[in-house]
């Protein structure tokens, strides 16, 4: 067995279980094997009935003595009760409508039962218990999936099992560097990121997959970064215009604004092709900077784009565009998914020629059929909704363009230098002046109607509001608001009466567009939505967010959020509603209170967090990895970025011997685009 076999080929695996794996994402062994659990229960193992916990998951092994039959309870349910000796206790394991349980057992045979076992009188009671999990026996972790499509933990497991009883999974690390790392090889993490056979081996698994992801990030970074530094680029002289621009601006440029204006101007006048990060503060005015160095290339004959992740904001900067540079005889045009057929081919035939103007788009960009005649510079707005790949297939229209990328997400510095080491980085790193600060405020359930009275009194004024949850669908485990059950409740409750709208992820596109459209025009007075809105839209009506559950944002991704209000002349709100009364959590939200700067709470965050939940569920940092996560692994994406260099410097070409492996599952992760882990 290979990991590039098709996953048809595994026992068990008829066509309808293939497609529920195919729309999992799951086509081959290695897309299985890399289907990691997103959380582990821990049990105790056949533990001694008077240590036995309510709260605790416990394994118990038992013989079945028999079934004491079906019984109608007042809801209409079927209760089935089977009898259970555990060590001369009864156990009495209790199935809601499950008739068919009954026929599953024989008396005298033993079973391993997992659940919540509850002490009643003389004997213990347990509600479907999960039955036989070899695993569980063994090891006392049971591994938790992501279940979509009817899949189970148990159709998993079982396949999963299949694999690594058939497959020996081969190191593609030089051993050099798993020892000086003191790592364990990846077969041993892979069977223990799945199985753990102890809480010790799960860490040290989770470690190197963690490294292993992160070096193949690194390594990718610093191969573009070799590329684009030996090839020639263009060069543009800075043309006399740019003191007319600068005059023609509605306000002065800060310090920090004019500093990052030269150094772009600098490199756009270099022969080696610009490769820049601009990084800034929500509100640091990261798009006029952008704007003028369009407005360099443009007027030095070339053409130049600049792609963002939606369609609200292409066509809010579109009109900025517009504004800023249209009185200087600059073409702007539009191009995005619902651009209609006619204004695509006319647009398409336009940058086949060498007419110098600015193309302002979405996704729609990169398509095949868009081909740039004289393409001078790429900007991509908000970096972290693009990976490397759709930057290059943009990059690749034309012929060595100068690239300047642009994020809101603040990182430290020292810790951009590897998050994003394959360009030079720029930090724009002061506010407008006259901008109020948003005024913050913490409020737990008790206090909601507080929020609710500011959100109306802000409603009343014609301004609007946002509120965000963590959920699309309500979720029983984790106790959060949804979006969909808390736009109910305020639609038909405290709102009624009030133009309330919702906003999700799952929604068609040409849906959200359309509702942040009418939210950016003022039709929408409140917004219910998940963080879909954190680079959507740019309301300067919009005075108050609402967050609901803080405390399962990081700091970062919080104060991105906060800086959707506070962008006009208004006083704004930013309230946090937690349903955590924890010191730790106190702790973290505290920080919001104490600045409105964006790099120093990344810092703080970066701190507070620490190496994070090991056992627990994976936080999402700034890029989307499978294990990592640039802030809680800092130091092991440090290492790793270390590691890739020190590899290209001895070998640029991954030419030796001891880098055939490494060299060929590279080029696998290259291929998958986005993707950092491969095996």
């Amino acid at each position: 067995m290979d990991v590039s076999n098709d996953v048809s080929i595994l026992k068990g695996v008829g066509p309808k279980l293939l497609e529920k794996l195919n729309k999992c994402g799951i086509f081959t062994i290695m897309d299985l094997l890399l289907y990691f659990p997103r959380d582990y229960e821990f049990l105790g193992n056949n533990v001694p009935v008077n240590e036995i916990s309510n709260d605790e998951k416990n394994v118990l092994t038992c013989f079945c003595m028999g079934c004491c039959g079906d019984v109608r309870t007042k809801t209409g349910k079927y209760l089935t009760t089977i009898r259970f000796n555990y060590n001369g206790t009864i156990i009495e394991g209790k199935w809601f409508n499950q008739r068919f349980i009954k026929n599953t057992f024989k008396i005298g045979e033993k079973y391993d039962l997992i659940g919540k076992f509850k002490k009643v009188g003389n004997k213990i009671e347990v509600v479907n218990p999960i039955v036989g999990i070899k695993v569980a026996m063994e090891n006392e972790i049971v591994p938790k999936y992501s279940l979509k499509e009817e899949l189970t933990d148990k159709i998993l497991i079982k396949l999963i099992s299949n694999c690594l009883e058939n497959i020996k999974i081969k190191d593609n690390l030089p051993q050099e560097m798993i020892d000086k790392y003191k790592m364990v090889d990846l077969d041993f993490a892979v069977r223990n990121i799945h199985f753990p056979s102890g809480r010790n081996e799960l860490e040290k698994a989770i470690i190197r997959l963690k490294f292993q992801e992160l070096f193949t990030y690194s390594m990718k970074l610093l191969l573009l970064k070799r590329k684009l530094k030996v090839e020639n680029g263009i060069s543009f002289p800075w043309v006399k215009e740019l003191g007319d621009l600068k005059a023609a601006l509605p306000y002065s440029l800060t310090e920090a604004q004019t500093r990052v204006v030269r150094e772009i101007l600098r490199d756009q006048k270099s022969l080696f092709p610009m490769n820049r990060l601009v990084q800034g503060d929500v509100g640091s005015g990261k798009t006029v900077v952008a704007l003028i160095a369009i407005f360099n290339v443009v007027k030095c004959g070339y053409q130049a784009t600049l792609m963002v992740p939606t369609e609200i904001l292409a066509s809010q900067h579109y009109e900025e565009a517009k504004k800023l540079l249209g009185p200087f005889g600059i073409h702007i045009e539009l191009l995005t998914g619902s651009t209609s057929a006619k204004e695509k081919r006319r647009i398409k035939e336009i940058i086949t020629t060498e007419t110098p103007m600015v193309v302002i788009g979405t996704h729609a960009l990169i398509q095949e059929d868009v081909d740039f005649k004289n393409l001078g510079l790429v900007v991509t707005d908000e970096q972290h909704r693009f990976g490397v790949e759709q930057r290059n297939r943009l990059i690749n229209k034309g012929k060595r363009p100068d690239v300047l990328v642009m994020t809101a997400t603040p990182i430290p510095r020292t810790l951009a230098l590897y998050v994003y080491s394959d360009l030079d980085i720029s930090v724009i790193d002061k506010l407008p002046p006259g901008r109020k600060p948003v005024k913050t405020e913490f409020y737990n359930g008790d206090h909601r109607m507080l929020a609710y009275d500011l959100a109306l009194d802000e409603i009343r004024k014609g301004r609007q509001v946002y509120i965000v949850c963590p959920l699309i669908e309500e979720d029983e485990k984790l106790s959060l608001n949804s979006v969909e059950k808390l736009y109910d409740e305020l639609r038909d409750g405290v709102f009624r009466g009030i133009n309330i709208e919702i906003l999700h992820g799952k929604m068609k596109p040409k849906e959200k567009n359309e509702i942040m459209e009418a939210c950016a025009d003022g039709q929408i007075q409140i917004l219910v939505s998940t963080t879909v809105i954190e680079v959507g839209i740019n309301v300067p009506n919009a005075t108050v967010m609402m967050v609901e559950n803080a405390e399962r944002f990081g700091l970062a991704q919080l104060h991105q959020l906060r800086g959707r209000v506070g962008r006009g002349r208004d006083q704004s709100y930013c309230i946090f509603m937690s349903g955590s009364k924890g010191k730790e959590t106190k702790k973290r939200l505290e920080v919001l209170n104490q600045s409105n700067d964006g790099f120093y709470i990344a810092s703080e965050d970066l701190k507070l967090r620490g190496p994070g939940d090991l056992f627990g569920i994976r936080q999402s940092g700034v890029l989307e990895f499978r294990m990592g996560d640039v802030f809680q692994d800092s130091r092991v994406l440090e290492q790793a970025s270390e590691a890739a260099g020190r590899i290209l410097e001895e070998d640029a070409e991954l030419a030796l011997p001891k880098h055939e492996k490494l060299k060929e599952r590279l080029e696998t992760a290259m291929s998958k685009g986005g993707e950092n882990l491969s095996l």
